[in-house]
């Protein structure tokens, strides 16, 4: 069991991939409990295909795809805040609207690309495995920062989010709050494009935290059981593609997507699985 374990990471590969799996699976938890409690689910979905545009300009350009991603993410998310600023427009229509049009740009151009099936393809699907050192080093900085703006916002943030007339009272600036957090969660996007890809990233955003409000209603004690789902599925989805030889990006999610399915099964006194066996019992 032990060697089963320890092969992997026989590999340098493999010891960077775990790290940054282990990273970014903190921080999209982390950010993605105010996602799943703000009702946000779909702008995480359309701020990661919305960095498509930026790809796809930073290749042509010969320039770093990251950068073009951050920018184009950072782009929208301003762009929903000013769209939807109190209320001049719906944000679900602002998110909308942008969205179908960052991704269009992005398909426009990636069509010019002949040879983006190859070279763009690890941002569209990710590639945990290969990371490089520089990029360890540009993601545990970018989480970090992600992180430690969480802490200082965090009782703003929570006020914002549960209490807006409280938050009101006490006169704190709740659309700089939003738009904040709408530029956390673009950079948090972006530097979960190399481990899962614009495909999967709204899903590790979303999945973790879904599952641990099944499991408890205290935000901290919820963002730290969707730290420890997040980790965990990084962990076993990077063994499962190691051993399976299959999609690293692919079995970190439909890892997290296992976790949710078994708290949503036997979850304490909300699990489906004891719902069914009152019901019997009752009858």
């Amino acid at each position: 069991m032990i060697d089963w374990l320890l092969a992997p990471l026989a590999y340098g590969f493999m010891q960077r991939g775990m790290l940054a799996g282990v990273i970014v699976g903190v921080l999209c938890a982390v950010i993605g409990c105010f996602v799943v409690l703000r009702s946000m689910a779909f702008i995480g979905d359309a701020m990661a295909h919305a960095v498509l545009p930026g790809v796809a300009v930073s290749y042509l350009l010969k320039g770093d795809l990251l950068v073009g991603a951050l920018g184009a993410a950072l782009a929208v998310a301003l762009g929903i805040g000013a769209l939807s600023r109190r209320g001049a427009v719906r944000e679900d229509s602002a998110i909308g609207i942008l969205f179908a049009a960052a991704l269009a740009l992005g398909v426009l151009l990636i069509s010019s690309i002949r040879t983006y099936a190859v070279d763009l393809s690890h941002i569209l699907f990710g590639n945990v495995l290969g990371v490089s050192v520089r990029d360890l080093v540009l993601t545990g900085a970018a989480a970090a920062a992600v992180l430690v703006a969480i802490g200082l916002l965090y009782k703003e943030l929570v006020v914002v989010s549960f209490d807006p007339v409280l938050a009101a009272t006490l006169r704190l600036p709740a659309e700089r709050l939003r738009m904040t957090l709408l530029v956390l969660l673009a950079i948090t996007i972006v530097v979960s494009l190399q481990t899962v890809g614009i495909g999967l990233v709204s899903a590790l955003l979303i999945t973790p935290g879904a599952t641990a409000l099944l499991l408890t209603r205290r935000l901290p004690r919820m963002m730290a059981i969707a730290a420890a789902i997040g980790v965990a599925s990084s962990v076993i989805g990077l063994y499962a593609s190691y051993y399976l030889d299959v999609a690293s990006g692919a079995a970190i999610v439909l890892t997290a997507t296992g976790f949710f399915l078994l708290a949503f099964l036997f979850s304490p006194r909300r699990g489906a699985a004891w719902r069914l066996l009152r019901i019997g019992g009752k009858r």
